[in-house]
């Protein structure tokens, strides 16, 4: 069984993995007809310009809006080859370490050209907008949208810098208990926001916890997704932990914090807004 089929709904994203590939020589032609295989991937083709060129997506591609549109061909980790063969796209933008390595390998033996891309970092956000507007043939489009998401990232970095640090566990579910580990895009984000995961030493990426370990870490926030806000209630039945007895119980807009796309940087902010209104509530200094 996958382990992203044990997270509810687009928290499998979560398992995002964090080596990038190295591109191909680019063709001399642009690609006129592109398939992207995660929601991120469809989010980063059309802010780098390329949304006319894509003909189809998986599941959960529902931004912006015209992702939404777009034929389905399975979803990130099995695909309808079939479905895929009838659109006849000359680039397939795979999700690195989330499509399954056997199914690119397949696709690249039945002859497709496959890009396979996965950020290591917010930075390298911008770097795959551009590298994306150069497959499609949209440099221009794709390096002004990388400027922009570039500069809104040091913008947030310079406004959050030095504010007193603030412990965060992260929930992605509840029933099994699931977190994100330190090298998880979330992880960076409550980190640039000024926060501490309290899991960040853990190496997997979306990693099972007890909930003992919780509360011996005692977190002053407890942040989850908005699909998950409704969990949040059950942290009540142990009013010892910081977060629940600050009432720091808070949920962010999942998609937004999860995929690796410039709208990562909205979530960026509301994690940023949550975790100052925490420290509005921290005891006074002895």
């Amino acid at each position: 069984m996958n382990p992203a089929a044990a997270l509810p709904g687009i928290a499998a994203a979560l398992l995002l993995a964090c080596a990038a590939s190295a591109e191909p020589a680019a063709p001399a032609e642009p690609a006129e007809r592109i398939v992207t295989l995660s929601p991120h991937l469809a989010e980063l083709a059309y802010a780098a310009g390329a949304g006319d060129r894509l003909v189809g997506t998986v599941s959960w591609s529902d931004y912006p809006p015209a992702a939404a549109r777009l034929p389905r061909i399975g979803d990130a980790f099995r695909l309808d080859l079939e479905a895929l063969a009838m659109l006849s796209p000359d680039l397939v933008l795979a999700w690195k370490g989330g499509n399954p390595d056997a199914l690119l390998k397949t696709l690249e033996a039945q002859g497709y050209r496959v890009v396979a891309l996965a950020p290591q970092s917010l930075d390298e956000i911008g770097e795959q907008l551009a590298r994306i507007g150069r497959l499609a043939g949209s440099p221009a489009v794709a390096e002004a949208a990388a400027d922009s998401y570039r500069a809104r990232l040091a913008a947030l970095r310079a406004a959050q810098a030095g504010k007193r640090p603030v412990s965060v566990f992260y929930q992605v579910s509840r029933r099994p208990l699931y977190t994100v580990g330190g090298r998880q895009l979330i992880s960076e984000i409550i980190a640039l926001c000024g926060g501490r995961n309290i899991f960040a030493e853990l190496k997997a990426l979306a990693p099972a916890v007890g909930m003992e370990a919780v509360i011996a870490r005692n977190p002053e926030v407890i942040l989850t997704s908005d699909a998950q806000r409704g969990e949040l209630a059950a942290w009540r039945r142990w009013p010892g932990i910081a977060a629940v007895e600050r009432g720091n119980l808070f949920s962010v807009d999942g998609d937004q914090v999860a995929r690796p796309s410039p709208r990562v940087l909205d979530g960026a902010a509301q994690v940023c807004a949550v975790l100052d209104r925490a420290r509005a509530t921290a005891p006074p200094s002895p």
